[in-house]
């Protein structure tokens, strides 16, 4: 019988994982979460990856301790010495648990802050990007500096130090660190190359190709070409001429149309004032006296509520991630905000979480105020029932952030979210 199952699929955390079963040749299958679907979401239900079980009922989660765990199932000690250091080394040891951690969370994290708005996979802004940047420089030159005196990480061998922080930069060399970056840091890139090379990595790193620069920003396809500039006139009396027939048309032409008014203006002043409860919810506690007031003043004719939902919470991954999608949705929701107000919440964890919220409308429909924002279809709309207690006490936890989100029959605490005001 196998020793196990890992379940592991392209995500970069798996990579180490995959390697390890079949390097150190383990009695363990590996499984693609896809194609077992039902099994791996009874067993794993964050649906976390990598994730790995036993026959015995023994479950693990987090790449660090799943590799940690795959290398301690080999029966080759002089590999495993290699690998985790020497077990009467405890330096050694907790040197090579920092650098994996380093790796593993502060570098790959900054490094997806950088490259997802860069690739597209949430909204594109230049302020974040490169504050991720200078973060990434600030880890990869500890790297290099460590590399410049040393073959490896920690000892003269590969240690799983290495094989961790070399995948974690796999995503770094995938859309950031172009030519000019590799030539500032040689000592990462020689050790990188080594690494990917070995034994371990290099039947999973055989389409590897390093970058020639950057990835660019996002391209704003709505963004109007400018139009060319029109010729001079060869004569300074064509000109003149020009002028004053121009300035005859415009004093026969009738006025400018004004700008079109929001859609919303028309329905006029309400006498719930929206700009008051915005003051009480910035200001006071929530629970026991915002939304106390809120419920005294709000007028159900004249505003609406709604439960908003995004309909692909299968495709989201890291709960960060999640949270910038609604910042950039409630961005491009700006010229509706002065009819709106609202909250929108990320539940659950990394590659197993949702998005949800309540939000509050001029008026009875919800496409005016929502469809100024070109991604408002990505999202579900129901209309909530205050006079309904369920349905006003999600309103209540949707803006008071202080309990879970119960989505699918499970509780799921809330990890994140934005204000709409």
């Amino acid at each position: 019988m196998s020793k196990g199952v890992l379940y592991s699929n392209f995500r970069i955390r798996g990579l180490v994982p995959r390697t390890l079963v079949k390097q150190l040749e383990l009695d363990v299958k590996v499984v693609d979460p896809d194609t077992d679907a039902e099994r791996f979401g009874s067993i794993f239900p964050l649906k976390k990856l990598p994730a790995f079980y036993d026959a015995t009922g023994f479950k693990l989660t987090e790449s660090m301790a799943i590799n940690y765990y795959l290398i301690n199932l080999s029966n080759n000690e002089k590999i495993k010495r290699k690998l985790l250091g020497p077990a009467d080394n405890f330096k050694i040891q907790s040197q090579i648990i920092r650098w994996q951690s380093l790796a593993n969370s502060d570098l790959l994290i900054q490094l997806l802050n950088a490259f997802a708005p860069l690739r597209g996979d949430v909204p594109y802004n230049k302020k974040n990007v490169d504050a991720a940047l200078v973060q990434i420089k600030k880890i990869t030159d500890i790297f290099e500096a460590r590399l410049k005196e040393y073959t490896y990480l920690v000892t003269e061998d590969i240690t799983i130090a290495d094989l961790v922080a070399a995948a974690s930069f796999v995503r770094g060399f995938n859309y950031l660190f172009g030519v000019e970056w590799r030539a500032q840091n040689p000592a990462i890139v020689r050790w990188f190359n080594t690494v990917i090379n070995s034994n371990y990595l290099k039947d999973e790193m055989t389409d590897f190709k390093f970058i020639e620069k950057q990835l660019e920003p996002p391209q704003n396809k709505s963004k109007k070409e400018k139009k060319p500039a029109a010729a001079a006139a060869p004569a300074a009396a064509s000109q003149t001429s020009k002028a004053k027939k121009e300035t005859a048309d415009a004093e026969a032409a009738p006025p400018a149309e004004k700008k079109p008014k929001h859609p919303l203006e028309a329905l006029g002043r309400s006498t719930f004032v929206l700009d008051e409860w915005k003051r009480q919810y910035s200001n006071e506690d929530t629970r026991p006296v915002a939304l106390p007031w809120f419920w005294e003043h709000y007028n159900p004719e004249e505003y609406s509520l709604w439960k908003v939902e995004y309909k692909y919470n299968d495709e989201l991954t890291q709960t960060f991630m999640s949270n910038n999608l609604i910042g950039g949705f409630f961005n491009r929701l700006s010229a509706s905000t002065k009819y709106m107000f609202g909250s929108m919440v990320v539940y659950g964890e990394n590659n197993n979480n949702g998005i949800i919220g309540a939000v509050m409308v001029r008026g009875q429909d919800n496409v005016p105020a929502f469809d100024v924002a070109p991604d408002w279809e990505s999202y579900s709309y129901t209309k909530l029932d205050p006079t309904n207690e369920e349905e006003k006490e999600f309103v209540n936890n949707m803006w008071a952030w202080d309990k879970p989100v119960v989505a699918g029959g499970v509780s799921k605490e809330i990890v994140d979210g934005k204000v709409l005001k």
